[in-house]
């Protein structure tokens, strides 16, 4: 596993960036929450940095709002080592909030202020091209194919993306309260499905698009088509699922104390991203894939046993010393 920036591949990260407030006591409402804690978040922002923390290289890219927030989600970026050559900020929306409840599992509920946010205003025109051409892997989700203009910069992204050569990697991330409808939702987040070449998906999210009740190897495999190279399904503390074209198995999990689920599916993905980039022959591995993912689980893992997301994101010591421990 390289731990060093100076030789890793460039990973770019599309989306939202945002504030989660998350309440100072858990398993309570929002209502009756006594206060709250701002939590920087966002998928893609978040998978940006854990590759970064992990000793890779990343960069990210989206809109932010031209305020306290937005100013101040860009600094964490680059605190963390992530380049911000890809922000753009907006001088007439806010940037993205959400308020988040935890239930007393550590399980999360969301209340999204977003109308319009930054996020969702970035235009095609404001790509910053040379960066996302440089990148070995891009990585995106699915809110930012909501609305336009930011639909349309997603798909630009993806389409100068894969011309430059990188590896397309996509986690719907579905959030459903932010989609007009459910099958808005699932109609959008399968209209790019057979443009990446790696796909996460949680368990509900693999329910959601297919609309089984199972989570067994024929549902996954619904979703399968040709230009696919690694299809996983996240099973939370039930370990992952991996599908290729060769072979299929899963990896067990890590059991840790659970405070907050926060960020783990994209501490997951950073994980799996950046030990790939330079070497994207694991994926036709099985002995090798699975020490990859096995790795990736005490990343997801790590990240669920502290609050909030950044935070909570692993370095390369805290990995080897829960890997070391089982």
């Amino acid at each position: 596993m390289s731990t060093s920036n100076g030789e890793k591949s460039l990973i770019v990260s599309l989306g939202e960036m945002l504030i989660d407030f998350v309440p100072t006591v858990s398993g309570v409402s929002l209502a009756e929450a006594p206060g709250f804690i701002k939590a920087p978040g966002g998928a893609p922002a978040n998978v940006a940095i854990a590759v970064s923390r992990l000793g890779g290289r990343a960069a990210f890219v989206g809109k932010l709002g031209d305020d306290e927030f937005g100013h101040m989600l860009a600094g964490i970026l680059k605190q963390n080592g992530v380049s911000a050559e890809g922000i753009n900020f907006d001088t007439g929306a806010r940037t993205a909030l959400a308020f988040v409840t935890l239930r007393s599992d550590g399980e999360r509920e969301f209340m999204f202020y977003r109308n319009p946010s930054a996020d969702m205003l970035l235009c095609p025109d404001e790509l910053n091209l040379d960066l996302i051409k440089s990148a070995k892997v891009f990585h995106y989700g699915s809110i930012s194919l909501i609305v336009e203009p930011c639909r349309s910069a997603h798909l630009k992204a993806m389409e100068v993306a894969k011309e430059a050569g990188a590896l397309l990697s996509y986690d719907p991330n579905l959030r459903l309260p932010l989609w007009p409808s459910k099958e808005e939702a699932k109609k959008q987040i399968l209209s790019i499905w057979d443009k990446a070449e790696v796909i996460k998906v949680s368990d509900e999210e693999l329910m959601f698009l297919t609309g089984s009740d199972n989570v067994d190897d024929e549902t996954a495999l619904s979703l399968w088509y040709d230009n696919l190279k690694l299809l996983l399904v996240t099973l939370g503390e039930k370990g992952c699922n991996y599908y290729t074209k060769s072979f299929r198995g899963s990896v067990d999990p890590f059991r840790v104390n659970t405070v907050d689920t926060t960020g783990a599916g994209d501490s997951f993905v950073g994980a799996l991203l950046n030990n790939i980039v330079d070497d994207r022959s694991i994926l036709e591995y099985e002995a090798r894939l699975r020490e990859v993912l096995r790795f990736a689980n005490a990343c997801g893992a790590i990240t669920t046993t502290k609050k909030g997301a950044i935070p909570a994101l692993p370095t390369v010591s805290e990995v080897q010393t829960l890997l070391n421990g089982n």
